[in-house]
């Protein structure tokens, strides 16, 4: 055998796990399944697994469905293997991806790359650059985490708001502070490695295989410092508390420097990265000429009920289901006429927060602790809004979620308590008289949130929460609290750019990414977006900087 070859890995699916059984009876499992010898296998790994919940007639057998790679030798071959790859449950494993460019562009040598953010989106892909010997600066208007964090202890005391270091905007982006959900609706050969940089720092290993994988917000406060330790190590330059109010062009199209809040950043490139809620960052890049669209966005509700009614609905009762700890689900509702609604960022044994980054403005959120020890399980009720619902006015949605936020804050009384209703209420359209408990820190009051919502937001999430009672018993009985307003899920406006240079319309070094720039929907799907932006960067160089 060649010392180059490399092993081939073969992915063995659909085998099923008992709860109660130990993961090391997979290695005989797999084999088995494969028709592969044990003692011709290198190496056996978790490549996913997910609870099966569902149920056989009146009854629910709870197991688990993995799936398992093995590593073999490339030039190993068997009959019983090809049988199996034939009838499907074999297939060679999908090829994992690379952060790192072998061979950047030369005009990238002595370069400066600008990420302006430090979410997923702008930490992966300053990550991509650094590692293929690019200097990155990192500019971020909030805090650094530990500042961050005490500016948010100072909010629950005080019922001040930081408006530039909050749970929208500081060290690791919005998804810090919602517990760092990891799972994606599709598979991409970029997950591998950005789920190996974040166990080396400090993650659980579960999240490379776990299908419902989360880190904890908890966890995220150990993670978060070593990943930024080890952008450092790589060459990357950070630059909390600096907000970007524009950019230097020279020529028109081509960025030569960042205006902020201290003084000029000279760059040669920009990867733009400002999150979902970067209202006023948005404005300014618009004003320096970078193109800006309406999107669809995402706008509903949070639902919250206690965190029994959810495990039961889900899991059912007994030893297994107690073994499996808090359940969390995934609803979707077509809604038929009403339209289609989802829950998104659920978050079981967790709580709502106040997400805040204007004055006189609330919008709820949630989070979760890697051990989900509260008693609560909150999630997203949310629908799609059209730009067509505003007139395609770039800003319109930015403003249609300005509208609604004010009047849940007053609704709220006005000091980031926030109105709640229960379910039956919500669908019968009257006022909830006393909401009774919540794990939303600054308290609930009643409030009609069904007269506050657009009526097709309204509409969709009646029909939705009749969907979802039949999915999980109790979900739309009177333990269910409406609370707040989902307004942030998604952005309402997108930084168009070409589909194969990823570069920004009209521009030459400027690279939209994630969810602020309109092209991803999560903490993965974000990072996965920043990285194949820094890797287009890296393949293509600075078409404006001489080569050295």
């Amino acid at each position: 055998m060649s010392l180059e070859a490399k092993p081939r890995v073969w992915r063995v699916r659909n085998l099923k796990l008992g709860i109660r059984e130990a993961e090391t009876e997979l290695r005989a499992r797999a084999c088995r399944v494969a028709g592969v010898d044990p003692e011709a296998v290198r190496s056996v790994r978790i490549a996913r697994k997910a609870v099966d919940a569902r149920h056989r007639g009146r009854e629910r057998r709870l197991h688990y469905v993995v799936q398992v790679d093995l590593v073999l030798d490339p030039d190993f071959r068997s009959r019983e293997l090809d049988r199996a790859v034939r009838a499907g449950r074999v297939a060679e494993a999908p090829v994992v991806g690379e952060l790192a460019v072998a061979s950047p562009h030369p005009s990238l040598r002595g370069a400066r790359v600008a990420v302006l953010g430090a979410g997923p989106a702008g930490l992966v892909a300053a990550l991509a650059l650094a590692s293929s010997g690019v200097h990155v600066d990192v500019v971020e208007r909030g805090g650094v985490l530990r500042d961050r964090g005490r500016a948010l202890a100072r909010f629950y005391r005080s019922r001040e708001p930081d408006f530039e270091s909050n749970l929208l905007f500081g060290e690791g982006g919005a998804g810090t502070y919602s517990d760092g959900k990891l799972y994606t609706r599709v598979t991409h050969p970029l997950e591998v490695p950005i789920l190996e940089e974040l166990v080396a720092c400090g993650a659980p290993p579960e999240i490379l295989y776990d299908a419902r994988a989360h880190i904890g917000t908890d966890r995220l406060h150990r993670v978060l410092p070593r990943l930024r330790e080890r952008l450092r190590e790589r060459g990357v330059a950070f630059h909390f508390d600096t907000r970007v109010d524009g950019l230097v062009c020279a020529p028109p199209g081509r960025v030569r420097a960042l205006r902020t809040t201290r003084g000029e950043f000279a760059c040669d490139a920009l990867v733009l990265a400002p999150g979902h809620s970067a209202r006023d960052t948005w404005r300014a890049l618009q004003r320096d000429g970078v193109a800006v669209e309406a999107k669809p966005f995402q706008l509903g509700v949070r639902v919250e009920h206690p965190q029994a009614l959810i495990d039961r609905g889900r899991h059912g009762t007994g030893p297994d289901a107690d073994a499996l700890g808090p359940a969390d689900y995934a609803l979707v509702s077509r809604g038929g006429g009403a339209g289609r609604a989802h829950s998104f960022c659920m978050c079981p044994g967790g709580q709502i927060v106040a997400s805040v980054s204007e004055p006189g403005l609330l919008c709820t959120n949630g989070m979760s602790n890697s051990r989900h020890s509260s008693p609560w399980a909150n999630a997203a009720l949310v629908t799609t809004i059209e730009p067509a619902s505003w007139g395609g006015d770039p800003f319109g949605g930015v403003e249609l979620q300005r509208e609604l936020e004010a009047r849940i804050f007053a609704e709220g009384g006005g000091d980031y308590a926030a109105p709640a209703q229960r379910v039956p209420d919500f669908q019968a359209g009257r006022e909830t008289s006393a909401p009774g408990r919540s794990s939303y820190k600054f308290g609930v009051r009643p409030g009609r949130i069904d007269a506050l919502l657009p009526p097709q937001v309204r509409d969709a999430l009646r029909a939705a929460l009749v969907s979802f009672e039949r999915q999980v018993p109790g979900f739309g009985g009177p333990e269910g609290l409406l609370v707040g307003i989902e307004s942030r899920s998604s952005g309402p406006v997108r930084l168009p750019r070409d589909p194969t240079t990823r570069r920004a319309a009209g521009f030459e070094n400027v690279y939209p990414v994630g969810e602020g720039a309109g092209y991803a929907g999560g903490i993965m799907s974000a990072a996965i977006d920043g990285v194949r932006s820094a890797q287009r960067l890296l393949e293509q160089g600075v078409p404006s900087r001489r080569l050295p």
